[in-house]
Parts: C-alpha cells; structure tokens; sequence
C-alpha cells in the first residue's frame, strides 16, 4: 500500500486536521492526525494494521504490544493479522505498565505498534518496558511517522506514512503568539493541561 493511499484513507475519514494543536508529547504543530477518526472503520484498521503486520512477517513475533490508548486497536488487528495475541500498556503514576493481568514471558518476541510517533516518547517507554520484562522487542510499526524518519528507537520502525511535519517548543511557537487558541487532542493527560 502507497503512503499515497493511506494518506487517501486519512483524507476520506477526516482524520488529518489543520489548525493549532498541542501534541502528546508538548509539542505544537500546525497538523493533527486524529488516527480515531480512521480506525473507527474496521474495514481501515483491519487494512492499515495488515500492512504493518506483514512487514514483520516471518520474525517469529508471539505478542504485539502498544501504548494505551492509541494503540489498543492497532495492537488488536496487527495481531488478528500476525496470529498472536495483543497486549496494551497503560500509565501508572506516570510511566507505562503492564496492568489488567497482561504478562510478558522472558523470551518473547514482541512486535510494538502506535497511531502516530512524533518524539518516539510512548514507544519508547513500551520498548524499554518489554526489555525489563525480558522480552525482545524485534521492531517497532506505526501508521504515520510525523519526524519523517528521524526518531531513533533501536529498533527497526516501519511506517505505512512518513511526513516531516513541522513541530515547536510551546515558547517559540508563532501561533502562540498570534493568539491562536491551542487545540489539545492528545490522549495523555499533559503536566501543564
């Protein structure tokens, strides 16, 4: 599937937005992906998600894991796609953790799936969670990599979009200081939201 396309799906469901947003991750930007807005289709993410999923195909994967809640339902259908089971991690006192009885054996080859990587912060925090629970992240998926290639998770990151979009630190951001109200989509409660 051609970034073109998916950019197509994105488009069609109304999920990439134009305005002033604060990012999950702080940052601003002048375009949003709102990935709901697509995998409230199940035709979309059961598509989108089989494009990641066989991408790692053949490397032995037995679990995908994402960041809640952006990645429950791409962990679910990357799965569904890979034949294994799919676990979510949520935060807990402020830093991702296994909860709801999921379990992650020594061993394990993990596949870890997001919506939209920006910083890489969230996948990050799941990769380093899957090595302290002995497992081996073998790679990492996403429908779009807003850094256009440049986020570094060491480990392989296969992205079915990459865009370099424009991000700024709140204080140099020219919305701001224009006056233009700041949008704050992000799933993650923000420390100054």
């Amino acid at each position: 599937m051609s970034p073109e396309a998916v950019l197509e799906i994105f488009e069609k469901s109304g999920a990439l937005l134009t305005g002033h947003f604060q990012l999950t991750s702080g940052l601003h930007s002048r375009q949003y992906f709102q990935c709901a807005k697509v995998l409230q289709y199940p035709e979309y993410s059961e598509l989108l998600c089989a494009q990641i999923g066989k991408h790692f195909a053949g490397q032995n994967i037995s679990a995908v894991a994402a960041p809640a809640v952006g990645g429950i339902i791409l962990a679910h259908e990357t799965a569904r796609a890979l034949k294994v089971r799919a676990v979510f991690m949520e935060r807990e006192a402020g830093k991702m953790a296994l909860r709801r009885g999921f379990e992650i054996p020594r061993g394990e080859r993990v596949l870890v799936v997001e919506d939209v990587i920006t910083t890489g912060g969230s996948v990050g925090e799941v990769i380093e969670l899957m090595k302290a629970c002995g497992a081996v992240p073998v790679g990492a998926g996403c429908l779009v990599d807003r850094s256009g290639g440049k986020v570094d998770l060491g480990v392989s990151l296969f992205s079915l979009m990459k865009m370099n979009i424009q991000t700024m630190q709140p204080e140099n951001c020219d919305l701001c200081k224009q006056g233009v109200p700041v949008i704050k989509p992000g799933s993650r409660k923000l420390a100054n939201g």
